[in-house]
């Protein structure tokens, strides 16, 4: 009866936010634009087979001269209408203000991706090196990520890759595009990110209480922590463009006005759900636990003991966020202090009052999932 009460109400939950889902398009293809704005760069994967040499020249402007150095290779096609052809390409490597340091050269073997510069007939008339091949190493990472999940999580390590796949293509094939569209980020995120709550925690621990409980809670910790940013940020006076690539946002090809405060307001309870479903799922499984060992406790009391896990939780769960966002702010923040910036300047720019924000805002919805999900978990294993 328990368990059947708990599927209906998830059941219905879910079934609300699919309903509503139908006009973000979820699953259809990226935004249209114009065939003009949309022309793929002919980027081709090439093998160097030698390095040529090196080429130095210098950049003058007014005040004095720029060096900049170039790679000279001989390069062999691997993908595209030319595979196969052998050529001369260039690798810009960099343009140096401070001869000090180097950026990395690229040598025999290494596999780049080139732009080909083609004639008006299909010929090839330059060739330029864009980038490194890595994503050959990334995926290697990707794949030791897996094994390591099915090695050692064994049943739920697989639910987990599953959960984590559900959610990577929510983010790429739901949100993003929807925005693209001109839809609403608050409400896009909003919707998707409680969808993808409850569908995570349903495949990692299954229809019961404990589920439902930390579905709530969780939902509830991610949505204070979006919109004490939305508030605060609106107080504040915070742009949402205060980074180069919010900036570049502006000059998209996609005829669509971004709500930027709204960016940021996806952003965040994008990136506290994770830590958030952590907390709310630990604790409704351990108060699950409680109430399997102690049928006869009263709900203040298994409401006590929830808060007592979480507290235990929280000091580390909160220091997350805030140590991945300093750790992402690392160059910034040695910029700052090697020009003595003062703290009052600093404090007070659009980017760095954003990234606080950021982890402030996301921290909290991280404590305010504790005693959510307790109470939840609580009133519902009492109940049912």
């Amino acid at each position: 009866m328990a368990r059947r009460c708990s599927i209906k109400i998830l059941f219905s939950i879910l079934t609300c936010l699919l309903v509503v889902l139908p006009p973000l398009q979820a699953f259809g293809s990226s935004p249209a634009v114009p065939q003009q704005a949309t022309r793929q760069v002919p980027y081709s994967r090439a093998k160097v087979l030698k390095v040529l040499g090196m080429e130095d020249n210098k950049i003058l402007y007014s005040g004095g001269s720029l060096k900049t150095s170039q790679q000279l290779l001989e390069v062999q096609i691997l993908t595209g209408t030319h595979k196969g052809k052998i050529l001369e390409a260039s690798y810009e490597l960099n343009v140096n203000l401070n001869d000090k340091y180097k950026t990395v050269e690229i040598g025999e073997g290494d596999v780049v991706l080139l732009y080909l510069a083609e004639k008006a007939d299909g010929t090839i008339e330059k060739a330029y090196v864009a980038e490194i091949a890595r994503d050959k190493y990334l995926l290697m990472l990707v794949l030791l990520f897996f094994i390591l999940l099915a090695l050692i999580g064994k049943q739920k390590g697989l639910k987990a890759i599953l959960s984590l796949s559900l959610t990577v293509l929510a983010v790429f094939k739901i949100i993003l595009p929807a925005i693209l569209k001109g839809s609403d980020p608050v409400s896009v995120s909003v919707k998707v990110c409680i969808a993808v709550i409850g569908v995570t925690l349903l495949i990692i621990s299954g229809w019961n209480r404990k589920t439902l409980a930390a579905v709530i809670g969780t939902s509830g910790g991610v949505l204070i922590a979006g919109l004490l940013a939305l508030i605060t940020g609106s107080l504040a006076k915070l742009t949402g463009f205060g980074t180069e690539e919010a900036q570049m946002l502006m000059y998209i090809p996609q005829n669509v006005q971004l709500n930027f405060r709204g960016l940021l307001f996806a952003g965040i309870i994008i990136g506290t759900m994770g830590a958030t479903m952590d907390i709310g799922m630990s604790i409704a499984s351990a108060m699950n636990e409680i109430k399997a060992n102690s049928p006869q406790i009263k709900t203040p009391a298994l409401f006590k003991a929830g808060m007592n896990i979480g507290r235990d939780m929280m000091a580390t769960m909160s220091n997350t966020l805030i140590l991945a966002y300093a750790g992402g702010s690392l160059h910034l923040m040695l910029l700052l202090m090697a020009h003595n910036t003062p703290f009052s300047h600093i404090i007070n720019w659009d980017m760095i009052s954003t990234e606080v924000l950021r982890a402030i805002a996301g921290s909290i919805g991280i404590i305010t999932a504790i005693p959510l999900t307790a109470l939840a978990s609580a009133l519902i294993e009492d109940r049912y």
